[in-house]
């Protein structure tokens, strides 16, 4: 088994494709927001430029970027259309999920890393609408499982071949085990159900997909853990989850920042208060920044699947996310009265943003696991 550890691509190189892709997103961004369709024309541009590969190591056909070029990526497609980054994210975090356990030996990772670079294929995700106690079941059948249940806060789920999913093995309590596997979005039994009408991130058609006596051949379960219980294949993805998405969110408060910068400087003579609060933007984006970037780097590009790293990296998520709501709240105080129109890119953005609390961990959870985690270290 070979890996790649180091990026054949530099830092460069990959901003400068994510934003490619961004450009040909933004010309669609504020219909799409409008009219709450899916960001079609950005998974266009992220097929022709294997943008959605760029975290597959080069042996497998992708580009071999590492986890902190794909947050790099990530937070500069934001920049452009904040739904077109976090319906990516969702692909790219699953895409380290693979490739963290190609490195641990799965089998079955290196066939998903060659079709995601050979055949384009979209990975989708409906870990947060059930998140450690899934209402979704799966009974045993000849050879597998069939799983009946709705999963909501599928982003992507127009373009996406396959959904990363999982179900209760018979009745949701506590004791029971939850499966872990993918369902292709063209299985029988599969449909979804257009539900996304929502304040931000209206682009990422985060449908809910309704799953009707799905077949799951046992083979194709990747992983079980305890019901209620963040561990196992859940815990994986809430580790590489995390920054990704976090990314995202602060790309769209840079964006903010730099169209509050503009109209600010489009004055004679800008407020005193607003020169302020541009620099308080600036310095809160860059502390931000740094926290993410320095958690990617302390855990290391393949970090043991403990609770400790979860920790360390969702205490970032919730630095950047609340970060990303205070940036665009004073973008908006910098901006006045013109970011108050729906043509402003700021009044999306002001929306967009609300989206990054919501996700799991979300910040109030994040303090709790912390503190519950230093007072078992103090009990010994």
């Amino acid at each position: 088994m070979t890996t790649t550890t180091e990026s054949p691509r530099t830092d460069e190189q990959v901003l400068s494709l994510a934003a490619e892709v961004g450009r040909r997103a933004a010309e669609h961004d504020a219909e799409h927001d409008r009219d709450a369709t899916f960001v079609s024309e950005a998974y266009r541009a992220m097929a022709e430029t294997g943008y959605l590969a760029i975290a597959v190591p080069v042996e497998f056909g992708g580009a071999g970027a590492t986890w902190r070029q794909v947050v790099l990526a990530e937070h500069e497609l934001a920049r452009w259309s904040g739904s077109a980054a976090l319906s990516a994210a969702m692909h790219q975090y699953l895409t380290l999920v693979h490739r963290w356990r190609h490195r641990r030996g799965a089998a079955d990772a290196e066939a998903t890393l060659r079709r995601v670079a050979d055949e384009g294929i979209v990975l989708a995700t409906s870990g947060g609408s059930d998140w450690v106690s899934p209402t979704t079941t799966a009974v045993e059948a000849d050879g597998g499982y069939l799983v009946r249940g709705r999963k909501s806060f599928c982003s992507q789920a127009p373009a996406a071949t396959v959904l990363a999913t999982s179900a209760v093995l018979g009745e949701p309590r506590p004791g029971a085990e939850v499966l872990h596997f993918g369902i292709p979005l063209t299985a029988p039994g599969v449909s979804l159900v257009d539900t996304w009408d929502t304040l931000g991130m209206r682009g990422t058609a985060s449908q809910d997909v309704v799953l009707d006596d799905v077949f799951v051949p046992a083979e194709r379960v990747l992983g079980r853990r305890p019901y209620g219980q963040l561990a196992g294949p859940l815990l994986l993805a809430a580790i590489h989850f995390a920054p990704v998405v976090a990314g995202v969110y602060l790309g769209v408060a840079q964006a903010a920042h730099e169209e509050a910068v503009r109209l600010a400087t489009r004055r004679p003579e800008p407020a005193p208060a607003a020169v302020r609060q541009i620099g308080e933007m600036q310095a809160r984006l860059r502390v931000a920044r740094w926290a993410l970037l320095g958690a990617v780097g302390e855990v290391g590009e393949y970090p043991p699947l403990e609770h400790a790293v979860l920790e360390t990296l969702m205490t970032a998520k919730r630095h950047a996310v609340l970060e990303a709501v205070a940036v665009t709240d004073l973008a908006l105080q910098v901006a006045g009265g013109p970011a108050f129109y729906r043509t402003s890119p700021l009044e999306r953005a002001y929306r967009d943003v609300r989206g990054g609390p919501f996700h799991p961990l979300t910040p109030e959870a994040t303090l709790a696991a912390v503190g519950e985690a230093a007072v078992r270290a103090a009990r010994g």
